[in-house]
């Protein structure tokens, strides 16, 4: 349940789908299989502690330095970061 009061202090609603229906969670399930096939499957892993390093080093590529096509090949951080310009612009 902390999960949920997390989410209720941050003022955050929680996605839910409909039981039985695959489409719902359809891109987090092709995040999930790319991560697996990507990184996990390719190597014996001694520790969690290893995993976690190198999980938390490809988010923070992925995040800051990966460069994405529908972005303008731009990483996310650099377009997370003008949004905020975008909208004092349209209002």
């Amino acid at each position: 349940m902390v999960y949920g009061e997390s989410l209720s202090e941050s003022k955050v609603m929680a996605s839910v789908g409909s039981r039985g229906d695959s489409y719902d969670d359809a891109i987090a399930e092709a995040l999930n299989s790319l991560f697996k096939a990507e990184l996990i499957d390719r190597r014996r892993w001694a520790t969690l502690t290893e995993v976690l390093v190198t999980t938390l080093a490809l988010i923070g590529w992925y995040n800051n330095r990966q460069l994405h096509s529908a972005l303008a090949h731009r990483p996310q951080k650099g377009v997370h970061q003008e949004w905020p310009k975008c909208q004092a612009y349209t209002a």
